[in-house]
């Protein structure tokens, strides 16, 4: 036996201890193996006193002490056993109110054995240096509940157990507080985080569970201690080749539809898109009941007919009336416009409302993009909700989960371990953002072939169109979102290059040609701009999502030769073509620059090859370099590097008649009061040409140490940046005066070179 003394205090009332002598007994008529029976519950003079079983083992507060985080399959088995005892208890009508590891022992057999089921925390009435003596129960273990004074519930103890739990992976307390008030804060206002590396058994699904657990809503928590329990069990299941964790998937997604459900916003927009994707699918459905059903939504006629008006569906003439829109459009048209409108609208979070744009704008050019890329009018309309629902998740969670949202983005950008968007949504959500969206798709009775675009193909992309139409949809939807993530996060210098890549590992398994991309990229993004005008989509210049309302030929910084500033310092240098695209009735000019078009653009195309394989930087470095030189015929070519410590662009190799010895000697300080001409181009990324560098006013900005060695009286100079920051450099010269001539298109494609360094650059680290 062990007897377990109590000590109330002198200022305990004698109608809460008789209380609490009742209860003590009333949960020892509770038997089960994993609790641990109290054989007697009595009074001494004043002093309370319980008789357990006596078990020889330690509590799992002390299991923690001497070994730290328990291997997650270990921690798991042990929190089964407790919950088994809860479940029971509260069966019988018993809730803990106190669970801790302090109060589970392991036994002998290692199975966790609970204690002092409801007791303890009712002593504690009237102990005035306790400032949860009103709710019974331990800082760092009540429910937010029960720090607010709630009457107890089974949901109090699984909160409990899911901190226990937490604490068992982690091998520490999960509130480290000393100050118990501020713990008590931290409970009730705060959602408790697992901590982002733990041992790499807690996997997202484990983390999932622990989560729902310690939910603060105990709406949103496990129903019961027996779910929780079922939970640990189907994840401490071996992996079956047969047989996935979709029980455990769909528990998640529920819980998920149960938060979006609270707000009113969520049942309006699925009961919209219902009621389209009803009138879209429907055999018995005329253009009268359509046009009807749209007319009863007056903010959304309004816009779809802004819309049908656009030059996205203009078909020729003012359309007025909804049903001359179904008319021409068509029910899946129609359907398209409106489902876009309703997310829209639906979205109109103030504090979120650049973050919600930006998704909902990227949404739409990847279905934008995809509807360019089937030429099948049918196919068409598919890939394009397929391909912009590809997003629904990521949207929905950032309209009704925007922290949680937050933290995938933090997971995806991380500088020290950035995760794919598929893994961190999995272990913030406990659900990828493709799982939830496909879940509310199936919902909301989207069609299974937009289902089935909205799940991304995996594996290496087929070498020719699949014949399957769905299944080339699907591949088209894939790169269309790729090409979108690209215009919304890349530097407008590097997009051409970067969807090039895209282009190159999709053409084939789409069936359309690199020419092909680039032109539905191009006129998508004219649509897109078209479709914000109508929806009167507004983004705050500057912002990421205010790139894709750029037409492709304000993306790209514009070249333009020496334009001084008007204080009469250095100027602004960019590059412009010297020449104009030849005319095809040229012979000569057109041979000329064909092979330099052509020399530049086989030497791209090689090198997106190698990017798409594993590759060495300097690798592609050097045939970058080669490429220019080759096709330009300069006399030398550098390459240079930011030095981090000394905060200097300097020579790293090159080609050229001994351009060994000029490499040593190119050093550009960034740091410097007075900047020379390659300081002031390195730091504000300039594509710069000096056609003449004998004017005076350009040898004054020249350092010594370039008129003392290189001093070409032509030069280009591409620089390379990250994020605004330079760290690096291309310098190319031509030893006769005059004699570099470039046309747009060669500009381009060196540009595009420039770029490719860049990503060359960010690819490798």
């Amino acid at each position: 036996m062990a007897i377990k003394v109590m000590r109330p205090g002198d200022g305990s009332d004698d109608k809460a201890v008789s209380a609490w002598l009742q209860e003590a007994r009333n949960v020892g008529r509770v038997t089960h193996p994993n609790i641990v029976p109290v054989y007697e519950a009595d009074i001494q003079g004043r002093q309370p006193y319980l008789v357990f079983e006596y078990v020889a083992g330690k509590t799992l507060d002390q299991l923690i002490q001497a070994r730290g985080a328990l291997p997650p399959p270990e921690a798991v088995a042990l929190m089964m056993d407790v919950l088994d005892a809860v479940a029971v208890a509260h069966a019988a009508g018993v809730v803990h109110r106190d669970l801790k590891p302090s109060n589970v022992l392991v036994d002998a057999a290692g199975r966790a054995r609970v204690m002092d089921f409801g007791i303890a925390a009712r002593i504690r009435v009237r102990n005035d240096s306790d400032p949860l003596a009103a709710s019974g129960g331990t800082v760092g273990y009540l429910s937010p509940e029960a720090a607010n004074g709630a009457a107890p519930a089974a949901s109090m103890d699984i909160f409990s157990a899911g901190v226990v739990l937490a604490e068992l992976i982690m091998g520490k307390r999960l509130i480290e507080e000393r100050d118990p008030y501020r713990a008590i804060y931290r409970v009730v206002h705060e959602q408790l985080m697992l901590p982002a590396h733990l041992n790499a058994e807690v996997d997202d699904r484990l983390r999932a569970i622990v989560m729902r657990a310690l939910a603060r809503d105990p709406k949103q928590r496990f129903a019961s201690a027996r779910a929780f329990q079922s939970e640990l069990e189907q994840w401490a299941k071996p992996v079956d080749a047969s047989a996935d964790s979709s029980a455990g998937a769909n528990s998640t997604l529920e819980f998920l539809l149960r938060r979006m459900r609270h707000k009113s916003d969520f049942p309006a927009l699925s009961d919209s898109v219902v009621r389209i994707q009803s009138m879209a699918t429907s055999e018995t459905e005329s253009v009268h009941s359509v046009t009807n059903e749209i007319l009863k939504d007056v903010a959304l006629t309004n816009k779809l007919l802004r819309l049908v008006n656009s030059a996205h569906y203009a078909r020729g003439g003012n359309i007025s009336t909804v049903s001359r829109a179904v008319s021409l459009v068509g029910f899946n048209g129609i359907r398209n416009m409106a489902l876009s409108l309703v997310l829209l609208e639906h979205m109109q979070d103030k504090a979120h409302a650049a973050q919600l744009k930006e998704e909902f704008l990227r949404s739409l050019m990847a279905g934008s993009i995809a509807g360019e890329l089937c030429p099948v009018l049918r196919e068409s309309e598919e890939a394009f909700i397929g391909s912009m629902f590809q997003n629904l998740g990521r949207l929905l969670v950032q309209f009704y989960f925007p922290e949680e949202a937050t933290q995938v983005r933090g997971l995806v950008q991380s500088q020290r371990d950035p995760l794919k968007e598929a893994v961190a949504s999995a272990r913030v959500l406990g659900l990828s953002f493709e799982d939830l969206g496909l879940g509310i798709a199936k919902a909301w009775g989207l069609p299974q072939g937009i289902q089935r675009c909205m799940r991304k193909p995996v594996g290496t992309p087929p070498g020719s169109a699949p014949a399957d139409a769905g299944e080339r949809i699907r591949w088209i939807a894939l790169a269309s979102n790729e090409i979108a993530d690209m215009l919304l996060q890349s530097d407008p210098k590097e997009v051409d290059a970067r969807i090039a890549l895209v282009a190159r590992k999709y053409a084939a398994s789409m069936g359309v040609s690199l020419k092909d991309v680039h032109a539905a990229t191009a006129k998508a993004r004219q649509k897109l701009i078209d479709l914000a005008g109508a929806m009167e989509l507004r983004v705050a210049p500057g912002s990421a999502a205010a790139k894709l309302l750029k037409a492709s030929h304000e993306s790209n910084s514009q070249l333009a030769g020496l334009i001084p500033d008007t204080d009469g310092n250095l100027g602004r240098f960019e590059l412009q073509a010297t020449q104009a695209a030849p005319l095809d009735g040229d012979a000569e000019p057109v041979r000329k620059n064909n092979r330099v078009a052509d020399t530049l653009s086989a030497g791209i195309q090689d090198i997106t090859n190698a990017m798409v394989e594993d590759f060495k930087l300097s690798d592609v470095l050097r045939m970058i370099l080669e490429t220019m030189y080759r096709a330009m015929a300069f006399d030398r070519i550098i390459f240079c590097m930011r030095d981090a410590k000394t905060e200097t662009v300097t020579g790293r190799f090159g080609l050229g008649n001994g351009v060994e010895n000029f490499v040593k000697n190119f050093k550009v300080p960034l740091n410097a009061a007075t900047p020379d001409l390659f300081g002031v181009v390195c730091l504000k990324g300039a594509d710069t040409m000096i056609s003449d560098a004998t004017e005076a006013r350009i040898v004054q900005r020249l350092p010594e140490w370039y008129r003392k060695s290189l001093n070409a009286p032509t030069f280009l100079l591409l620089p390379l940046q990250i994020k605004g920051a330079p760290f690096g450099l291309i310098y190319a010269d031509k030893v006769e005066h005059g004699s570099l001539e470039l046309d747009e298109k060669e500009l381009a494609l060196l540009r595009t070179l420039r770029n490719q360094a860049v990503m060359a650059f960010k690819q490798s680290s």
